[in-house]
């Protein structure tokens, strides 16, 4: 940048730091188009902020193809000054699907692995869900509206019981689904870490990772109202979008 310009790389360096500026730094992003974008975020978001009475919200959604790893040397641990070290290259062992449910009122898990993740298995782990779950309570479902969600059997599950209630996330918005946050806990701390040489032991870490994670359960927080986060993304969108202006004015 200094060559091109032809200012010395102090100027240039002086410059981005003044206005923010990060170019070694890049990011992705995805709008969603879902029609109902806007009523989704609220309904989801409300359920969050203000659970309805006698009634347990759970995010539920599926990790799949989780792959049982083995590192080609040993790991080595942590020493001063020195980070933990494993080899770049692995061999595979198969994989696994995580079915999990998220209370979110209390952090609390339900988990359960099956070797494919079809509407058939989630049909399963929806009555696991149900043998959890006390009878007397509304149980309000957040999901995605992923295919095998959405089966007519699926439907039909759901018709029967009318004390379950279903609040669909927005199309490429999976980040409304508190589940994820999870998900996104057990790859760092127990996914990534692990090494294991068959599907069989990857399936016994990850269940003993959500039983001690249980024991002492915390809940995430969402301290984001519904408006905060709409009125975020239209100044986001603002930014993206070049201003336009009448040439008569």
């Amino acid at each position: 940048m200094a060559r091109a310009t032809g200012v010395s790389t102090t100027s240039v360096q002086r410059i981005w730091r003044a206005f923010g500026l990060q170019p070694h730094r890049t990011e992705t992003f995805k709008l969603s188009k879902d029609p109902l974008f806007i009523d989704k975020v609220r309904d989801v978001v409300g359920l969050y902020l203000t659970p309805p009475e006698r009634a347990i919200v759970l995010c539920v959604d599926e990790k799949s193809q989780i792959q049982a790893l083995d590192r080609t040397a040993p790991v080595l641990p942590l020493m001063p000054g020195t980070p933990e070290r494993r080899t770049h290259d692995y061999k595979r062992h198969g994989t696994t699907s995580l079915f999990a449910a998220l209370d979110t009122a209390t952090g609390a898990v339900i988990g359960k692995r099956y070797k494919r993740h079809r509407a058939k298995e989630f049909k399963k782990f929806l009555t696991e869900i149900e043998a959890n779950v006390p009878a007397d309570l509304d149980i309000h479902l957040v999901m995605d509206n992923y295919a095998t969600h959405k089966t007519p059997a699926i439907r039909t599950w759901l018709a029967r019981r009318p004390h379950w209630h279903v609040h669909v996330t927005p199309t490429s918005a999976s980040w409304l689904n508190m589940v994820e946050r999870f998900f996104a806990e057990l790859t760092e701390k127990q996914i990534k870490r692990g090494a294991h040489r068959s599907v069989k032991e990857r399936e016994q870490a990850i269940m003993t990772y959500i039983d001690k994670r249980n024991k002492d359960s915390q809940p995430f927080k969402r301290v984001r109202t519904a408006d905060q986060i709409l009125t975020s993304l239209r100044r986001y969108c603002e930014r993206l979008t070049p201003k336009t202006y009448d040439a008569n004015s």
